[in-house]
Formats: structure tokens, C-alpha cells, sequence
């Protein structure tokens, strides 16, 4: 028996929702400690690689999570090196990351399995709980490990940010460094902290996408790391109003799936944008009310 058309479009949206999610919670850290990130895509990027390739070397899933988180935390310590040791501009910095993932993955996809497109096929993690279903349904959803670890992250991380120490001098130092630097708070290993937060929840996103796929294939971020940065700034860089937001996206492109599966006379390429005209329109909707912290992009002279 079929699942109800729409049980099917839930588990379809917090599929298609969760990187979005992820990666602008993730980025949320970065920007209240003070560092611009527009890396999040080519984090993602070298995450869902790492993932694949630690996965295709060790024979499991979960060391290829781990070599996955570890991708994307290199790149995000390769964007605090340049930003906080060497004071790069962290917009720079941010497009030399993305182009490096990028081209590094291609490079390395062609090494790795002799092409410039996509990977072998790799295994994944099973759902918890088996229903004789599809794995991609909302049960399959649910109770994929990976899932439920994300859950657990994004709870976590409102509670990180807002009802803890550590979270407090993160924003401090996003705020007016300079003071925080009086009491004793060491502004760039604070800093440090954010970045690599955000290397961690923008690997797992990526993460998420090939354990979807069971693959790696070339740029198969396209362009979410983006759209996660927009679904942050919107949310006024708060993790669960970026949630939200991420949701709402994930539903436009469920949305344009459907509408291309649909057989309208509407020119797919049309269809394809509809994301990110939401994305755009959000942004104009919201635009004069989103504060950045005050510091944001400021470098730090300690």
C-alpha cells in the first residue's frame, strides 16, 4: 500500500530541508563570533566527498561520517587560518575556500575513480527502525541515525548559543570584541571556536546529501550553501528561526519537483529557479530588519 501523497511530501521536504538547515545553523556560530562565512558551500562540498571517500576506503558508513566531518573541518580551519591568523578578508577568503572545494573534489573524483562526474556507489546508513517501506519514506526519514544525530545538533545548538557560557562569549566577541578582551575572553580561539562550529554542522549537511545519493557527483551542493547563508541572514542569525527557514525552502523545492513531475507546458529551467526566487523574494521581504552583530567582519587586532 502507498503512503498518503502527503506523509510522502513530508518525508520528501525534511529530506530536501535538512542541509539548508544544517549548514545555516552552522553558519550561525561563525557570524555571531564575528567571522563572515560564506564558505558553508564548499564545506558541504568536501564533507559529502569525505564521506564518500572515507566510506569507499574503510567499507563503513559511520568512519565515513567521521572522514567527512573532518573534510569539512579542515576547510573551515583553512578559513579561520587565513582570516584570524593572517587577517584575510573573510568574504575573499570565503570564495578562495568554495573555489578550492570545488576543484579539489573534481580533482580528486578523477583520481579516486577515473571520473570528473560522479563516484562509485557507496553504502549508507539503514534506518532504526525497518517497515518493509522505502528507506526514503517518512519512517526511513525518521529513524535514519544520521537523522536523528542531526536533530539532536540543531536542539543543541539554540541551547549552545543562548543558555551557556560558552555561547555568551561567542556572542561577545561578535559584539564588541575589544570589551570582551577586558575580561579575560580570548577573542580569536573564541572565534576559532565559531568557524569550526560551522565546519561541523556544514559537513554533516553534505554528509546528508551523499548518503542520500550513495555517491559523490561533481558540485552536487549546487548552490546550498548559499541559500543556507540567506535562510541565516533572514532568521537574524538565530538557529531555530533558520530552521524555519530552511523548512520553507526545502518546501519550494519540493514544490518544483512536483511541478516538473506534473507535465505542465512551464520550461524546466524555470521551474529549477523556483528556490531561489523564494530565496530572493524572503530577502526582500525582510530587508532593513535583519541586524548583523555589531562586529561582524571586523578583524580583531589581539
Amino acid at each position: 500500500m502507498r503512503d498518503p501523497w502527503l506523509v510522502v511530501a513530508a518525508a520528501q521536504v525534511l529530506r530536501i530541508a535538512l542541509p539548508y538547515v544544517l549548514a545555516a545553523t552552522g553558519g550561525t556560530f561563525s557570524e555571531r563570533s564575528g567571522v563572515i562565512n560564506i564558505a558553508l558551500e564548499g564545506m558541504m562540498l568536501s564533507g559529502a566527498f569525505g564521506f564518500v571517500l572515507g566510506t569507499h576506503a574503510l567499507g563503513n558508513p559511520a568512519l565515513g561520517l567521521v572522514a567527512g566531518v573532518v573534510a569539512g573541518l579542515a576547510l573551515a580551519a583553512l578559513l579561520a587560518l587565513v582570516t584570524l591568523r593572517f587577517r584575510a578578508d573573510a568574504v575573499v577568503a570565503g570564495v578562495a575556500v568554495n573555489l578550492l572545494a570545488l576543484g579539489g573534489t573534481k580533482f580528486l573524483l578523477k583520481l579516486v575513480w577515473n571520473s570528473s562526474s560522479n563516484s562509485g556507489r557507496v553504502d549508507s546508513f539503514a534506518p532504526l527502525v525497518q517497515t518493509g517501506g522505502s528507506s526514503e519514506g517518512l519512517a526511513g526519514v525518521l529513524t535514519n541515525p544520521l537523522f536523528l544525530l542531526a536533530v539532536v545538533l540543531l536542539a543543541a545548538a539554540p541551547v549552545l548559543l543562548f543558555r551557556t557560557r560558552l555561547g555568551l562569549r561567542l556572542r561577545a566577541c561578535g559584539e564588541h570584541p575589544e570589551a570582551a578582551a577586558t575580561l579575560g575572553i580570548p577573542v580569536l580561539r573564541m572565534r576559532l571556536t565559531g568557524v569550526l562550529l560551522s565546519g561541523l554542522f556544514a559537513a554533516l549537511a553534505g554528509v546528508w546529501l551523499a548518503a542520500g545519493q550513495h555517491q559523490f557527483t561533481d558540485g552536487m551542493s549546487a548552490g546550498r550553501g548559499y541559500i543556507a547563508l540567506a535562510a541565516m541572514i533572514v532568521a537574524q542569525w538565530r538557529p531555530l528561526r533558520a530552521a524555519a527557514i530552511g523548512l520553507l525552502f526545502g518546501v519550494a523545492e519540493v514544490v518544483q519537483i512536483a511541478l516538473q513531475g506534473a507535465g505542465y507546458e512551464v520550461p524546466p529551467q524555470f521551474l529549477q529557479m523556483l528556490p531561489y526566487a523564494v530565496t530572493l523574494a524572503v530577502l526582500v521581504a525582510t530587508a532593513g530588519r535583519a541586524k548583523p552583530p555589531a562586529a561582524l567582519g571586523k578583524t580583531y587586532e589581539g
